[in-house]
């Protein structure tokens, strides 16, 4: 999810749940330990609880970058095993640590022991030719022995070669059977399910097969009101659920305030693209705020043209 849920993607996401785990896009420790981009790691006070993702390979890298992540704010860190991409992979981290279970071992023990923060683990069933059956176990043995106790499995294997990004989020067959089955194996470890999951009602099936959590990306991020709005409900127990207009309402002052602050408005509502998905209006919603967001000096009257033109909509579906 990098370039997708960054800062302002994660406010608007907390206006539609107050239960839900957010995660940070994946942060490298280099970028922060060697580039000083510290920026990476701001965050609003409103999207606790937010979980900052770390890439990177170096056991003393990455336990400076923990350490900084927990003097930003964040109570939560997440190793990422899983990631495919080529860029991740040249710099030997992702989903290739899988096939280094004694370095993640290494990096786990030094993160954890360099902050307070708890730390977590996310990882594929395995890479290339890998045994699923067999390596995912081992690396989940690794890293119970290395003080790890939640671990989020993509329920694919990551084919390092031959296959992209996009590819490998698509074509490796899913095995959420084996992701449940390790939950069965390990009791003693928190795990999460990823992959393929678009809906809640097929959430819920798998927390009630055993799992302790779902992860859902981008099906969360394309249809946020469909996902986000309805969690604290039907996932969490609470009394209501948020509709899009009241988040839309609860990100105007975040909006102002950042505005004022001399961020364009289409770095915010790219990520609100989809906040009406679905529904009578979405179309004219996505036009006007790609076609209008982007023009220098644009303000909270271009969401107010475009939420009219959504109302619109539905009192004429209606």
């Amino acid at each position: 999810m990098m370039d997708w849920t960054d800062r302002h993607c994660r406010v608007l996401h907390r206006q539609l749940s107050a239960h839900a785990q957010l995660y940070t896009e994946m942060v490298t420790a280099p970028a922060l330990v060697r580039g000083g981009a510290l920026h990476l790691l701001e965050h609003d006070p409103v999207e606790h609880p937010v979980v900052l993702q770390l890439g990177g390979s170096d056991p003393s890298e990455l336990a400076l970058a923990a350490r900084m992540g927990w003097e930003a704010g964040y109570r939560e860190i997440n190793l990422n095993c899983g990631c495919p991409s080529d860029r991740v992979q040249s710099g030997c981290f992702g989903a290739v640590l899988m096939t280094q279970p004694e370095l993640v071992r290494d990096i786990c023990t030094s993160m954890c022991d360099a902050s307070p923060a708890k730390v977590t683990v996310k990882c594929r069933i395995g890479v290339d030719d890998q045994n699923p059956d067999e390596a995912l176990p081992a690396f989940l043995e690794v890293l119970s022995e290395a003080g790890i106790n939640h671990v989020i499995i993509h329920a694919r294997k990551a084919w390092l070669q031959g296959l992209s990004p996009k590819e490998n989020r698509e074509i490796p067959p899913l095995e959420h059977d084996l992701v449940v089955a390790m939950k069965a194996a390990f009791p003693h470890l928190r795990i999460s399910l990823n992959g393929g999951i678009t809906s809640l009602s097929q959430a819920l099936a798998f927390l009630e097969r055993g799992v302790d959590g779902v992860m859902i990306g981008r099906a969360a991020y394309q249809r946020p009101g469909d996902i986000l709005g309805h969690a604290d409900r039907e996932i969490f127990g609470a009394a209501e659920e948020t509709c899009a207009f009241v988040a839309l309402d609860k990100m105007r002052p975040y909006i102002s305030r950042e505005l004022a602050n001399g961020v364009r408005l289409a770095a915010i509502t790219r990520h609100m693209l989809g906040l009406f998905a679905g529904r009578p209006g979405a179309r004219q919603w996505r036009r006007i705020l790609s076609e209008r967001a982007h023009a220098a000096g644009a303000g909270l009257e271009v969401l107010d043209m475009a939420e009219e033109a959504v109302r619109d909509a539905a009192t004429e579906a209606a």
